[in-house]
């Protein structure tokens, strides 16, 4: 599955059928933007639209992974709601996956900081003492954004 041909593919469909990217996001419930980054590549449409996806731009959910139309006589390894258990069971684990790096940052600023309070005594050691300190508020505060973002992401 490449999502660059996977997007490009959309957005022949879209067009296809003379629908703006506006109109195709106000069918699906999404942002005109989302339409955008699906047909670029930045990123594939979330398994709980991929379904109503399909059925506005006529095409079964393997040709949308694939990005491109099956040919007639081509077998299916799997069926279309395997398809998007496995795209949801993906997208779970890459949201976990980023959960995991802002608690990873959280614990490293706070180590960072049990580091800096350690350090002290002479002008060079407290200014080392400050910067880490300085360091690892950042980096608690960067954990704290990037978990509280995917922690609240449906």
């Amino acid at each position: 599955m490449n999502q660059l041909v996977t997007g490009k593919f959309i957005a022949q469909k879209r067009k296809k059928k003379n629908l703006t990217q506006e109109q195709l996001a106000e069918k699906l419930g999404v942002s005109n933007k989302t339409i955008s980054k699906w047909e670029t590549g930045k990123c594939m449409p979330d398994y709980a639209v991929v379904k109503s996806l399909c059925e506005e731009l006529e095409i079964t959910i393997t040709e949308l992974m694939e990005g491109e139309e099956a040919e007639e006589k081509s077998s299916r390894a799997y069926d279309n709601e395997q398809i998007i258990d496995l795209l949801r069971r993906t997208q779970e684990l890459e949201k976990q996956k980023c959960i995991l790096y802002g608690i990873i940052f959280i614990a490293m600023g706070i180590a960072m900081q049990a580091v800096s309070h350690m350090i002290g005594g002479s002008a060079i050691k407290d200014i080392l003492s400050g910067l880490l300190l300085g360091i690892s508020i950042a980096e608690m505060l960067v954990g704290v954004y990037i978990t509280a973002k995917y922690m609240t992401k449906k």
